[in-house]
């Protein structure tokens, strides 16, 4: 099994993509584990700026190395370079591009779930809706890139406009929303492999003319896959929702998520049960139809709280303002998501 001081001579000799000087000058190689029963490695890496394209090649050329010195499985976190780094290889470092990524103004909050199904699309679209209701500005990336529904959950026919060299995203709802649907011809199935995935999410940061955000939220794919990972990588403050039903299973498979955000050093905000109940119009019982607890028993298990319960429903709507899956502001549950956009705004106030 590869040592400590090979993985160090291994990836020694990487450039910094913006200072131009290997890891080993600069010091930036922060940590290493290696798991021998499992034949892992993880490191950490400090660069100049992280969330861009370089970053990304970079991670590719560490995991490549790695696995070719022996390694099985290689997990990579990125941090920032110190001050005092950044002050001595300043005169090498080119002049930062004003990004969303380099926000200071900017809270991301990425939506997840450990299965699909769970209605994290429709929480994803409303939560949305439900900040902007409240007066912030507010984005959302439908990053479910094999899966995309946002544009129709949302009912939005148009396509976004490219100005100058920026593709300006399409409003809704006071949302300003981006998503790969935009970029298919009749719901064609996607076919790209990790690598093309990553640059075109990419891309939904750095080439899209967002303005000021108070609020980005991502609607990642379900579990723990090659997308989910690369927003992991791209957001190191980002904030997560972690999505699921009542039902025990839906809650165990939820918690893989949440144990990959707790794990890249995303704050977990809470969690949401959907499904929590159906409602009986005629009677006002409440049947609890996927059973009870799987909410309460994630959220103990990631050491948060429970923001919010969503009973089985469907919004109203008409041919003319259609959108099947947005809940109006007076709607029983368009108040409900209205509360828990309070409850994420006073979390991430604290």
């Amino acid at each position: 099994m590869i040592t400590e001081s090979q993985v160090r001579e291994i990836l020694g000799g990487l450039k910094e993509p913006f200072l131009h000087k290997t890891l080993s000058e600069l010091n930036a190689i922060e940590e290493i584990k290696i798991k021998q029963e499992k034949n892992h490695i993880s490191v950490k890496i400090d660069i100049a700026r992280t969330g861009t394209s370089e970053q990304l090649q970079l991670q590719t050329q560490v995991v490549n190395l790695l696995k070719e010195a022996g390694a099985e499985s290689v997990g990579i976190r990125f941090g920032v370079l110190s001050d005092e780094v950044l002050a001595a290889n300043r005169q090498a470092e080119p002049e930062q591009e004003k990004s969303l990524l380099n926000s200071n103004n900017t809270t991301f909050i990425a939506i997840a779930s450990g299965k699909g199904g769970v209605g994290k699309s429709t929480v994803s679209v409303n939560l949305a809706v439900a900040l902007a209701r409240l007066g912030k500005k507010v984005g959302l990336i439908d990053a479910d890139i094999y899966g995309f529904s946002v544009p129709d959950m949302m009912g939005i026919t148009k396509r976004p406009v490219v100005r100058g060299e920026k593709i300006i995203p399409v409003e809704r709802f006071g949302v300003q929303v981006i998503s790969m649907g935009f970029f298919v011809e009749d719901n064609a199935p996607i076919i790209w492999r990790g690598p093309m995935l990553g640059k075109m999410l990419n891309s939904f940061f750095n080439e899209v003319e967002w303005g000021e955000l108070d609020y980005l939220l991502l609607d990642l794919p379900p579990g723990t896959g090659d997308v989910a990972l690369d927003v992991h990588t791209m957001l190191p403050a980002c904030k997560e929702i972690i999505v699921t039903t009542p039902h025990p299973t839906a809650a165990f498979v939820a918690a893989r998520a949440g144990a990959m955000a707790v794990r890249t050093n995303h704050e977990v905000l809470g969690v949401i049960e959907n499904m929590a109940y159906f409602e009986s119009k005629a009677t006002g019982e409440k049947e609890y139809v996927f059973g009870r607890g799987g909410g309460d028993k994630l959220a103990e298990e990631l050491n948060t709280e429970v923001l919010g319960r969503l009973p089985l429903d469907q919004p109203d709507w008409n041919e003319e303002d259609f959108a099947p899956s947005i809940y109006q502001e007076d709607h029983k549950l368009g108040k409900t998501y209205l509360n828990i956009a309070e409850n994420v705004v006073s979390r991430l106030n604290k």
